[in-house]
């Protein structure tokens, strides 16, 4: 099971990671956290049919990574398009952005709760729920998605990844990109099954 997701008897998936996997695993998450933002949570006595139509932002991000998170929904061939894009992100971007955020948090979540679980054991297996699956399959996208956008991978040189020197300074993000979209590939596998 090392490393590849299986099925749990009622749905689910589990896989076996050592302590330094689930740091990285835990380390990426938190950091996807911070690029996405705290978000804006509207108050606790905030009227609640308010804030389901509360606007979001009507601009593309200019961060090439957080573009790729969020793009734009019709593309920017005419102004029409343009408009509609812009009122689209309006109204959906606050909720990618929660949704994509509590994706992060369930995996760090687990990834505490398994840390605590097996303290000084070296690793452990973690047990994820269909739910809780789901939540992570997301998040290893976004991450895949993030990385990939900030090591400028193409669709071209998909191959050569793997055959990169250990000089190349980008070789440590590389191996955690390949990485990240075996589990990716593994969880999707599983939850297929």
């Amino acid at each position: 099971m090392a490393g590849h997701f299986e099925t749990l008897p009622g749905g689910g998936a589990a896989v076996a990671l050592d302590d330094v996997e689930i740091s990285i695993l835990r380390s990426l998450a938190v950091q996807l956290m911070e690029l996405i933002g705290p978000g804006d949570e509207p108050a606790k006595d905030a009227d609640p049919l308010a804030a389901l139509f509360a606007e979001g932002p009507s601009k593309p991000p200019s961060d090439p990574a957080l573009k790729r998170l969020f793009p734009d929904a019709y593309g920017d061939d005419s102004e029409e398009l343009r408009a509609a894009a812009s009122d689209f992100r309006r109204f959906t971007e606050n909720d990618l952005r929660a949704r994509k955020r509590e994706d992060a948090l369930v995996v760090v979540r687990a990834l505490d709760a398994l840390s605590a679980d097996a303290a000084g054991e070296g690793g452990a297996v973690l047990k994820l729920t269909p739910d809780e699956s789901r939540a992570w399959l997301g998040a290893l996208n976004d991450l895949r998605l993030t990385i990939g956008t900030r090591l400028e991978v193409t669709d071209e040189e998909g191959e050569q990844l793997y055959r990169l020197p250990d000089s190349d300074p980008r070789k440590p993000m590389v191996m955690a990109y390949l990485w990240l979209g075996a589990l990716q590939e593994s969880l999707v596998e599983t939850l297929m099954s």
